[in-house]
């Protein structure tokens, strides 16, 4: 996966949201990390998932294999993964 593509996508969904991109790791496997933050305001799960599937949409997982985590600096990656499967559930 081409890190500098994936920053960009990343900072750009960021920006339309009002946040910016606090961390983005990309380790061998193709795990990607991604922590955002809006000064002054709270993030929320809204903001997450828009990043995620401009992501998604950037990226696709059948060519590039890569499991992906948005989260903000309140919550962990683990929460935001709970949340969405509890939404998704619904």
């Amino acid at each position: 996966m081409e890190e500098q593509k994936l920053l960009q996508v990343v900072q750009a969904a960021a920006k339309q949201l009002g946040c910016t991109v606090e961390s983005l790791t990309l380790d061998d496997d193709n795990n990607i990390e991604v922590v955002i933050d809006r000064p002054g305001s709270p993030v929320d799960l809204s903001d997450c998932e828009t990043v995620h599937r401009a992501v998604l949409a950037a990226f696709d997982r059948d060519i590039e294999d890569y499991a992906l985590t948005v989260s903000s600096l309140g919550i962990s990656g683990a929460e935001a993964d709970e949340m969405l499967n509890e939404i998704n559930d619904k």
